[in-house]
């Protein structure tokens, strides 16, 4: 693990010395579709552009081990004590109101932006250095914003203070670099499902896309932000498929200064965002950061959580160079697209053809779900889940392999039973039915999936898929 580990990091001091880092691409992306994610400082981080930039990443949020918006409150003695180990409660209450008053001040975008978001929690059962405590006052926190039922909240994996994956890093319980640790658990998928819906499967083999190191010196200068960062371009996205952006946060002390590309290659994500048009953004502190964290508390400027935080400005800035890249389809978009034979795991889309298109590319929930264009103007789309609601959108492509614009959106329902997500402690979902006990430690009826120890303490997010079938951490 250790010779792995020096690898990658000789192998990313080899590359950056070997070429300057690139700009920044500017790709085709669906607005609507971004999101973000982080660990520790960088879930901090993840909250606090979710928050203040809400009109941007509004569609979702993945959050592991860390706190409520503006929990530190420019303190570094509220960071490290009821943020990190809950010495003292934190006032959510509080929080959510003053969330409001900034919103309404101008200094964070409208919090009606997060009413549809969907939010990934997670708090690791071994966690030392920020309490599951913490993690449940987000859980609080959020929803005074948005309904229950669109977070999902994942506190049972034996997990120390680390991204988790279920194939690198760590012994599951182990706290040391790199922070990414092997508990058999996709964390990655697990967070771009819950804010996305159903993916196609993750690529386990060779990644056809290319991991960019790109110059972050024209996003900002100074403020604990390093020189540069990574992004991974799926092939499809740099032809110019419309695509969409995740953007992913390490934590305290995984900056490329300290693991090299440990967390932009092995946490995950690339292999998700390989096979469902996903580019996934990796900006990068500093080597003047503290501990290498993401300022969460105030170490670079006071206005830190706000939209003019110099760190929340460049990732923001990022982002939209990013999403700035142009059409060049010469074709104009289908319209009138139409859903019809819908079964348990299919749905037929048909639209008007257009003239001189040499294909259509079917987007579903913002993922293209056709593996290539289809020459004919009709497409079934299968592996669906039952009773859950979709919706499609057409692109025309051109001779030239180019897509128009969306054409309209085109809503339906898969037939079957329509999924239920339960959020409550495991004697609770006992003794209802969802989950039975075995040598003390509860399971989900049908899937079998662990829940963690029989007792009030210990809550669990099941979600029901058929008569008697639950699994866990699933909801979205």
């Amino acid at each position: 693990m250790r010779i792995q580990a020096l690898a990658l990091a000789v192998l990313a001091t080899c590359a950056s010395a070997a070429q300057a880092a690139a700009p920044l691409p500017q790709l085709m992306i669906d607005k609507t579709q971004t999101s973000v994610s982080g660990v520790s400082s960088g879930g901090y981080m993840a909250v606090q552009l979710h928050v203040a930039y809400s009109a941007t990443f509004k569609k979702g949020v993945g959050v592991v081990a860390a706190g409520p918006f503006n929990c530190a409150d420019d303190s570094v003695v509220y960071a490290t004590g009821r943020c990190m180990t809950h010495s003292t409660s934190i006032p959510v209450s509080s929080l959510v109101s003053q969330t409001r008053s900034w919103a309404s001040s101008g200094y964070l975008d409208p919090v009606s932006n997060l009413s549809a978001s969907k939010v990934y929690l997670f708090s690791g059962s071994n966690d030392s250095v920020v309490a599951t405590g913490v993690v449940d006052d987000l859980k609080t926190y959020y929803q005074s914003f948005l309904p229950a039922a669109n977070i999902a909240y994942t506190k049972t994996v034996p997990a120390e203070h680390a991204l988790v994956t279920d194939d690198y890093g760590s012994a599951c319980a182990t706290k040391a670099e790199p922070y990414i640790n092997d508990c058999d658990y996709d964390q990655a998928g697990a967070i771009l499902q819950q804010i996305y819906g159903t993916l196609n499967a993750r690529n386990n083999g060779t990644l056809t896309g290319s991991l960019i190191e790109y110059d972050q010196t024209g996003f900002t200068t100074g403020h604990a932000m390093g020189t540069s960062g990574w992004v991974y371009v799926p092939a499809a996205c740099a032809a110019g498929a419309t695509c969409r952006i995740h953007v992913a946060l390490h934590g305290c002390k995984q900056n490329a200064a300290n693991v090299g590309t440990q967390y932009v290659q092995k946490t995950g994500y690339n292999r998700w965002a390989d096979t469902n048009h996903i580019v996934v953004l990796y900006p990068q502190t500093g080597t003047t950061a503290t501990n290498g964290c993401w300022d969460w508390w105030g170490y670079d400027s006071a206005d830190y959580a706000k939209k003019s935080g110099p760190q929340m400005k460049a990732v923001k800035a990022m982002v939209d160079q990013l999403a700035s890249g142009t059409s060049t389809g010469s074709l104009p978009a289908t319209t009138s697209p139409a859903a019809s034979s819908p079964t348990s795991s299919s749905m037929k889309i048909t639209w008007p053809a257009v003239s001189g298109a040499s294909g259509y590319n079917v987007y579903r929930n913002g993922a293209r779900a056709t593996a290539s264009p289809v020459t004919a103007a009709t497409f079934t789309d299968s592996g669906l889940n039952g009773g859950t609601p979709y919706n499609w959108r057409v692109k025309t492509v051109d001779s030239a392999g180019r897509e128009s614009a969306f054409s309209p959106a085109v809503n339906a329902s898969t037939t079957g039973f329509t999924p239920v997500c339960y959020m409550a402690d495991n004697v609770t979902h006992v003794n209802y039915g969802r989950a039975y006990v075995m040598w003390g430690y509860a399971f989900a009826w049908g899937s079998g999936d662990a829940m963690g120890l029989w007792n009030i303490f210990y809550d669990s997010t099941l979600r029901q898929t058929g008569s008697s079938y639950y699994t866990v951490g699933t909801c979205y």
